[in-house]
């Protein structure tokens, strides 16, 4: 490895380092938008059930979400983005 490299990386380290111990504030977060389920759920008058029937999941992962305890990822994550977008879908998912 090249010796600029290295130190850059080196560099990089220290400074997650110093910002982990808020010592440094980071330059920029970036936070990924994450769907309301619970909201999206209520307001589509399903069941905890219901709703993880449609999309293809357990209940106890539904609450998990809708308790913030787990974070919606991969296909369900995108599921879940696109029911927010058009809630319409969770009719066409229920008749599937």
């Amino acid at each position: 490895m090249e010796k600029k490299l290295f130190d850059q990386l080196t560099k990089s380290m220290e400074q997650m380092v110093a910002i982990e111990k808020g010592e440094l504030p980071p330059d920029a977060v970036h936070r990924d938008h994450l769907p309301d389920v619970k909201s999206m759920r209520a307001s589509s008058e399903l069941t905890q059930g219901e709703f993880a029937e449609a999309v293809g999941v357990s209940p106890s992962l539904v609450q998990s979400w809708e308790q913030n305890c787990r974070v919606p990822s991969g296909s369900s994550l995108k599921l879940l983005l696109m029911i927010e977008r058009d809630p319409s879908l969770l009719t066409e998912l229920r008749a599937i």
